[in-house]
């Protein structure tokens, strides 16, 4: 019980100690220890990190679903855990009621049977957008959320140890300047190293968390793809459907096509040619790869110079560490993962992913 009781009174301390330290901060009373420089900016980079995130995933959520209410509705599920009702969408919906208003005039009629194939093709469509909907959750949406319920976190609660240990460090300071007796100031004197020690080892657990928001960015720039290549995906999509559906229409009598295109010069209907998908919308992947050359490296089996842009730390012995604006040379080698190739420094090689890479002519 006295134990509990001195650790209470050692709690109440400490608490009232940095609370104290807090306040004649504020009133400029008393001396702060300022973070170093590359620490601040890492902090504001991770906070920028956070905030953006947050509104690119807003702004994502609102496109996938522009309904408030369903998306409010979709929110009480996911935090009920439980899933959603299964609900049309409203292309599904268009063409559901497109085909009903087709088979009540006759599917022999001109008219009906437009009807019903232009329904047809809006369900495709619906489907389509579900697909990507899906997609984008998954490959885009979730690893967001992940970060920032997840890694940010975690680096808001050292962030907040970090400051708590530089208020210990403060208090420890201003006791020693205000001891004057041999034995209260070698004690302060202890306390001080003790106290520097815990801060700088909590400073360093800081930066190291805040480095990995690098990664991070990589990570969310191939998530980035990922969601380009899904919108590509389904754009492509709804186009040959649309495509198909005009050279169904015009197979119609002419007499019902010259009816609803008197508006149409000459009543001619309108051509929109034919694209095949994979030609005409490369995937974002192949792009990515041609536009910057990675493809030709890979089947020379040469080696180029290319310029590092953003600052990368080797997560292993097999990899390089890089520093932004830098020009390196790099290689392809058999076998290799298509993210990455192998980059040379001087007597330095491993590793570097192409992400962080941008080739020189």
């Amino acid at each position: 019980m006295d134990f509990n009781v001195k650790r209470l009174a050692a709690d109440a301390g400490t608490f009232l100690s940095r609370a104290v330290q807090f306040t004649e901060e504020k009133l400029g009373q008393a001396e702060k220890t300022e973070l170093d420089a590359h620490l601040e900016n890492l902090l504001v980079r991770a906070e920028n990190t956070k905030q953006w995130t947050e509104r690119i995933m807003k702004q994502t959520e609102v496109l996938l679903q522009p309904n408030p209410n369903v998306r409010l509705e979709e929110f009480v599920y996911e935090k009920l855990e439980k899933k959603a009702p299964t609900r049309m969408n409203n292309h599904e919906l268009l063409g559901q009621s497109m085909i009903d208003s087709g088979n009540e005039f006759g599917p022999g009629t001109a008219y009906g049977n437009a009807l019903i194939k232009c329904g047809e093709t809006e369900k495709q469509i619906g489907g389509a957008e579900r697909e990507f909907i899906q997609s984008a959750a998954i490959n885009f949406l979730t690893p967001f959320r992940n970060f920032l319920e997840g890694d940010f976190k975690t680096i808001l609660k050292e962030r907040k140890l970090l400051q708590v240990k530089r208020l210990d460090l403060d208090a420890a300071k201003t006791r020693l300047k205000k001891a004057r007796m041999a034995d209260a100031r070698a004690a302060a004197e202890q306390e001080l190293r003790m106290t520097q020690s815990e801060f700088d080892r909590q400073a360093e657990i800081t930066r190291l968390l805040l480095e990995g928001v690098s990664s991070t960015h990589a990570h969310h720039l191939r998530c980035l793809s990922d969601f380009v290549e899904a919108q590509t995906t389904y754009y492509a999509q709804c186009y040959q459907y649309m495509v198909d559906l005009q050279k169904q229409l015009g197979s119609f009598p002419s007499s019902f096509s010259n009816n609803n295109q008197s508006s149409v010069s000459g009543g001619a209907s309108i051509s929109v040619p034919t694209i095949p998908v994979s030609a005409s919308l490369p995937s974002v992947s192949a792009g990515r790869g041609s536009s910057g050359g990675f493809s030709e490296l890979r089947s020379s089996n040469g080696s180029r110079k290319a310029r590092v842009l953003y600052d990368y730390d080797a997560a292993s012995s097999s990899e390089l560490s890089l520093l932004a604006d830098e020009v390196i040379a790099v290689s392809s080698v058999p076998g290799m993962d298509s993210d990455w190739l192998m980059g040379e420094r001087g007597n330095q090689k491993g590793k570097v992913p192409i992400t962080y890479l941008e080739l020189l002519n």
